[in-house]
């Protein structure tokens, strides 16, 4: 069996198989494809956010290519490409970080709340190996935060246009 970094490094498991969803994991969260097929239905119904799915893959990406650059542990060596599909990323940011009631509300906040997710999933996954997948704790650390992105948003648009009003 082997530990996780072990198995992280070592394992036979190609991109395509974990694309695919042929690795061991919870049933429905480890096929990304199956995931991006959820998110075409979501996004045609209006149900899913695109901003919030874009966001989270965005700072996913931000950030396993910043642990790549640095790769001081077996973790950090694990490429972008790979990192968004592994484990539950893909089912976390489209089906989880999009719960309208939970997320945040307004576009910008959107964005802001996706991108923080996506960073934490990746910094959680890769600091803490006896939590391997961070992205239910990173959506729960946001949920929290989502009510004061929004009102920092709301305040920083009063100000912008307040600005706009007193120069005209």
């Amino acid at each position: 069996a082997g530990n996780n970094v072990t198995t992280v490094n070592q394992d036979p498991l190609s991109f395509m198989d974990m694309f695919l969803g042929f690795m061991p994991g919870s049933i429905g969260e480890t096929s990304t494809l199956a995931c991006l097929i959820g998110a075409f239905i979501l996004l045609a119904t209006g149900i899913g956010s695109w901003r919030i799915m874009f966001s989270v893959f965005a700072g996913g990406a931000v950030m396993a290519m910043i642990f790549n650059s640095f790769a001081v542990n077996p973790f950090m060596e694990v490429d972008a490409r790979t990192q968004l599909v592994m484990g539950g990323f893909a089912f976390g940011a489209v089906f989880m970080a999009t719960d309208p009631v939970t997320a945040t509300q307004t576009n910008t906040g959107k964005y802001i709340y996706g991108f923080l997710i996506g960073l934490l999933a990746i910094m959680i996954r890769v600091f803490n190996p006896a939590y391997p997948e961070g992205m239910m704790l990173a959506i729960l650390f946001m949920n929290v935060m989502a009510p004061l992105i929004d009102h920092y948003v709301v305040e920083a648009n009063i100000k912008r246009r307040l600005r706009r009003v007193n120069t005209a």
